[in-house]
């Protein structure tokens, strides 16, 4: 249990994050017939603190937002961070998609959620979370083309926070799925690179450590489908990729802990791939995407470090 200090201290970063006024994108996109099934995108920025030149092409970011796949959570709570991006040059595509059921409610608390029987939302739903994210991708190049045209595909960094870190894992890692896996391509993912945020990367870690309420046993469908499901969802089963990877990470993370994101960086090692993992003092869970943070500016740099 953390103590009064830490706990406190979490809370006030927390309310933070969440404290910005969602920012309405420029334009937005549907990848699917589903109404989660859309894309919100941000232009890139010009001016002072940009460092992009009039009429240049941008990198391009695409955002996977957490929220341990429940559906409370949406995109609008990590818009902030999307506009943020954008004021630094980054074009970027804020991608939604199917969640565990309920309303959104995004100023609840993500570290405070339970699981089945405390009338708490599955987390996830299987297969359509991992569906939509591969459509979302798939459809990016051509959406990009007409909503975002100040875009550089070529230049793509995917990056995502605490459930959407792990998506942003799995979606870089389907080249190297099960060869029966739905979602699975043939070549890697056209990438830069990957910068996954406090990601929930190894399930049977999270799952020691009772993350989010046990959110990924609940992603999976429950023990009876672990064994199964894991390998087609797990990102620390799925090395190596040969897409460069960095995992921000802070060290008084009380949501996701460091152990989840170190034993990805250690697997990824074992299986002789290097994956960069920035660990940061005094740092929780919502400053990784909290404008407002000095956590947030690393966070864009390690993805300028990619991208440009």
């Amino acid at each position: 249990m953390p103590d009064d200090a830490a706990a406190a201290r979490a809370a006030a970063e927390e309310e933070s994050a969440f404290s910005h006024r969602p920012v309405d994108p420029d334009a937005s996109a549907p990848y699917g017939d589903h109404p989660d099934q859309v894309i919100d995108f941000y232009a890139p920025r010009t001016g002072p603190g940009s460092p992009l030149a009039p009429g240049s092409l941008a990198p391009l970011v695409v955002v996977l937002h957490g929220g341990a796949w429940r559906h409370r959570y949406d995109r609008r709570h990590i818009t902030p961070f999307a506009d943020h991006l954008a004021r630094r040059g980054f074009a970027v595509a804020n991608v939604e998609y199917r969640r565990g059921g309920g309303s959104p409610v995004p100023e609840q608390s993500e570290g405070g959620e339970g699981g089945e029987g405390d009338g708490t939302p599955l987390a996830g739903r299987w297969p359509e979370t991992f569906d939509d994210v591969a459509a979302a991708l798939d459809a990016l190049p051509a959406l990009v083309r007409e909503a975002l045209p100040q875009a550089d595909p070529r230049r793509t960094v995917l990056t995502g926070h605490s459930a959407g870190g792990h998506l942003a894992l799995w979606a870089a890692a389907r080249h190297v799925l099960p060869a029966d896996a739905p979602w699975r391509t043939d070549s890697p993912v056209p990438l830069r690179g990957v910068v996954a945020l406090a990601p929930i990367a190894d399930f049977e870690v999270a799952e020691k450590l009772d993350v989010c309420g046990n959110a990924a046993l609940q992603l999976l469908g429950g023990h009876e489908n672990v064994a199964v499901r894991r390998p087609y969802a797990d990102p620390v089963l799925l090395l190596p990729t040969g897409i460069a990877t960095t995992l921000v990470q802070g060290r008084a993370d009380l949501v996701v802990p460091q152990a989840v994101a170190e034993s990805y960086a250690e697997a990824a090692a074992k299986a002789g791939e290097t994956a960069g993992l920035t660990l940061l003092a005094d740092v929780g869970h919502f400053p990784l995407i909290d404008p407002a943070a000095d956590a947030c500016a690393v966070v864009a740099e390690e993805i300028a470090q990619l991208a440009w």
